[in-house]
């Protein structure tokens, strides 16, 4: 199992993510945390917006198509999509997350 972070510019653009995600078993499922504040360096300026998180529950072959879906419908030039690898956890929820993300 893998957990890919992912920021996106408002709810709305989470929640087409999120969706597109869940609807095409790239991912089981997908939290939404609005009011983050992002602090970061672009193009030779410190930046701080307010962007929501999404937080993605998928399989280990997911990733690769968790990226290039959200590479073609996101909003940033260059998003931030991050994946780690789960450790440990429930055996049924683990079990649960592979059995709804099993688009390969």
């Amino acid at each position: 199992m893998r957990i890919v972070f992912c920021t996106a510019s408002s709810v709305e653009e989470a929640e087409r993510i999120a969706n597109r995600l869940v609807e095409g078993k790239l991912a089981a499922c997908c939290n939404i945390v609005p009011n983050l504040k992002s602090i970061y360096s672009w193009e030779g300026k410190i930046c701080r917006d307010n962007e929501v998180l999404i937080i993605i529950k998928t399989s280990d072959y997911g990733v690769d198509r968790i990226t290039s879906a959200i590479n073609e419908m996101h909003s940033y030039q260059l998003p931030e999509i991050v994946a780690v690898p789960v450790v440990g956890g429930s055996e049924n929820f683990m079990e649960w997350v592979d059995a709804n993300s099993s688009e390969r």
